[in-house]
């Protein structure tokens, strides 16, 4: 469960295409079902909600290309993430004016965030969002962060995790200033970028900064190296993940690092020095180009040699619709937490509903348990399968204030996330396949594994039966060409999709994108996600690496400081901690999720010192060589999740 709050708190910093919690409030639409479909389905009529905002809709201009073909220049019409694109922690830190409001500073020491003791248990977490601070009535009485629309327990204990180490940060910096005050950090002004700058001259805002680029560059590692390939359990992942951050060549291999490092001091100077530097990123990927030891000299005045790490491939960086589509992951949550005690980890203490901890009441959720229990909570219970048939009832049955009148005052989010994609225009299943170079489906039968057998075939069955239900069928015309994403024996594809001329097909080409790809039978070893999501995570998970020079070029200590950019490095202060066994036939550091953790919650230490992976059931023994097998750890035996009952 800890990665599924995960990748929501990761969501929170990425995109949004509401302002402050709501969209287009002078239009509602009717989201809900027909009386008829009422009684057939269990659905509400009465359920409305405020249209998307529209960023353009007039008609775009066109442009022809070398062959006199006409393009659109952009779609027809868009939608603005009214969120920072970038890793940047904008979920904690804020995105805008107003979000800035909501963060809170120490008054003590304005570097920090401010975290408040708890009178009930005197843990420390973040304040409460006062009556003077922007928010929606849905927020009150929620915790001060930039970002607190759909907030849960869970993104609130990762939220308050990562206060705290903004805290550590600044604290170890502090301390480091008092030992040596006049030495140098490794910061270094622009306008100065010669005059070295030591720990006693670091003000209180620039340390504040400082630290919120360790935590964004933390967050963007624990995803990359060590989120990514837990949910995506196998070699190539683990390989291409790390490769990510750490570069192709890792460091294993002095001669390739010697190499790329000639690449730019050979061509230092020379008119095609950004060039120069766009390729050594390619291979040494993420923190990746001072990481593996660039000699190279920035100019920290210019804007080219700022951004001469940086790699758009041609194209200006943005995240896609279909990049929103394909994070449409409800169905990990369930509807009941299981509570435990860090005291007592392999008894479930109590059954909590998600509800129950949502919004203003995950305030008191998480004060009342505490951050180790959540943590252990979070930590031991498995997420939900992103398979049909899986969304908890809570978040089909989801009562919104905005939404007393007109409508039902509820919302199916289920409905929602198919109704959003129609409404900003993300292509439908089929489609969506076919512009990402995958195959077409010709058939709802497509979706029965060649392979099922037993329980499995008869679920596979029961969901093409209701998708031919739903959807329906047609009597195709091969006149009528539907793509020209892809060919089929020489020709676009037709309505026919290969059947004869007049046959009855599934309308397998109304298929909604998320119901398509929930549906996908077949998945690679290891894999939570689908064929079709990794095509869209992968490229997006490279593109936002490469593009961002905080994480490029810029991840140096003339930003970062020398003790920042160690910090990152390492997976928290200190050298280098590696794990004392080969996990997968890899020697390994500790992970930066599991340091973070032990570091800022001691109390999880003795039942983290088993884990390699935070974001694997932490009372699960993998055995080796990326093993699916759902095993106990000898001493969690006991432990409930483990039953086969």
């Amino acid at each position: 469960m800890l990665a599924a709050f995960w990748i929501q708190f990761m969501t929170h910093d990425w995109f949004s295409h509401m302002k402050e919690g709501v969209n287009d409030t002078s239009k509602f639409m009717a989201v809900g079902c027909t009386e008829a479909d009422a009684a057939r389905y269990g659905c509400r009529p009465g359920d409305r909600i405020d249209a998307g905002l529209v960023k353009q809709d007039g008609p775009p201009e066109t442009f022809k290309d070398g062959k006199g073909r006409e393009y659109l220049t952009r779609a027809p019409k868009t939608m603005a993430n009214n969120n920072t694109a970038w890793w940047d922690g904008s979920q904690i830190y804020g995105y805008d004016e107003t979000s800035l409001q909501r963060v809170r500073r120490d008054p003590a020491d304005k570097a920090r965030l401010l975290l408040v003791t708890d009178g009930a248990s005197g843990e420390r977490f973040l304040p409460q969002l006062q009556a003077s601070d922007p928010m929606l009535p849905d927020w009150a009485s929620q915790e001060s962060t930039g970002f607190p629309d759909n907030y849960t327990v869970g993104i609130s204990f990762l939220t308050n995790v990562f206060a705290r180490e903004h805290n550590s940060f600044v604290d170890a910096f502090r301390k480091q200033a008092a030992a040596t005050p006049n030495a140098d950090c490794g910061l270094r002004n622009p306008k100065a970028p010669k005059v070295k700058v030591a720990y006693k001259d670091v003000t209180d805002d620039e340390l504040f900064d400082i630290a919120r680029l360790v935590v964004s560059a933390e967050i963007a590692k624990i995803h990359t190296t060590e989120w990514t390939p837990q949910l995506l359990y196998d070699e190539p992942l683990f390989v291409g993940m790390n490769g990510n951050w750490n570069g192709l060549v890792g460091a294993q291999s002095v001669l390739l690092k010697r190499i790329l490092r000639d690449i730019v001091l050979r061509e230092g100077g020379n008119p095609s020095e950004t060039r120069a530097n766009q390729w050594y990123s390619v291979f040494a990927s993420g923190a990746g180009i001072t990481g593996l030891g660039s000699q190279k000299k920035y100019d920290p005045t210019t804007a080219a040699s700022l951004n001469a790490g940086v790699n758009h491939f041609g194209s200006a960086f943005n995240f896609p619709e279909e990049f929103i589509t394909v994070y449409r992951l409800h169905s990990l949550v369930p509807d009941l937490l299981e509570l435990r005690r860090h005291s007592q980890p392999n008894v479930v203490a109590q059954k909590v509903p998600v509800v129950e901890t949502f919004r203003a009441k995950s305030f008191r959720a998480l004060r009342d348990n505490g951050m180790a229990d959540w943590g252990l909570t979070l930590g031991r219970q498995r997420l939900g399968a992103l398979v049909l048939g899986n969304t908890p009832q809570f978040l089909q049955n989801l009562p919104l204030q905005r939404l007393q009148e007109p409508g039902s005052g509820q919302i199916d989010i289920a409905a929602l996330d198919l109704i959003r994609d129609r409404e900003h225009g993300v292509p439908r299943f089929n489609e969506f396949r076919r512009q990402y170079g995958l195959r077409s489906l010709t058939s709802f039968d497509d979706f029965i594994a060649p392979s099922a057998t037993g329980d499995v075939l008869a679920r596979q069955q029961k969901f093409v039966a209701e998708m031919r239900d739903i959807y329906g069928q047609h009597k195709c015309s091969e006149a009528l060409e539907i793509s020209r994403a892809q060919k089929r024996n020489g020709k676009y594809i037709t309505d026919c999709l290969g059947k004869p001329d007049g046959a009855m097909v599934d309308n397998v080409e109304d298929l909604d994108t998320v119901i398509g790809w929930l549906a996908e039978p077949v998945r690679p070893h290891g894999f939570a996600i689908s064929e079709t999501q990794l095509v869209v995570f992968i490229l997006n998970a490279s593109r936002r690496l490469f593009s961002d020079r905080f994480l490029t070029s810029g991840f140096r200590k003339e930003f970062y400081t020398t003790m920042g950019v160690d910090w990152v490095n390492h997976n928290g202060p200190g050298p280098e901690q590696m794990e004392p066994v080969e996990v997968n036939g890899h020697r390994v550091p500790v992970a930066p999720m599991k340091r973070l953790l032990m570091r800022n919650v001691p109390e999880l230490r003795d039942e983290l010192a088993h884990v390699i992976n935070s974001f694997d059931p932490w009372a699960r023994d993998r055995g080796k060589y990326y093993s699916l097998e759902w095993s106990p750890r000898p001493d969690a035996t006991a432990d409930s999740a483990f039953s086969r009952k």
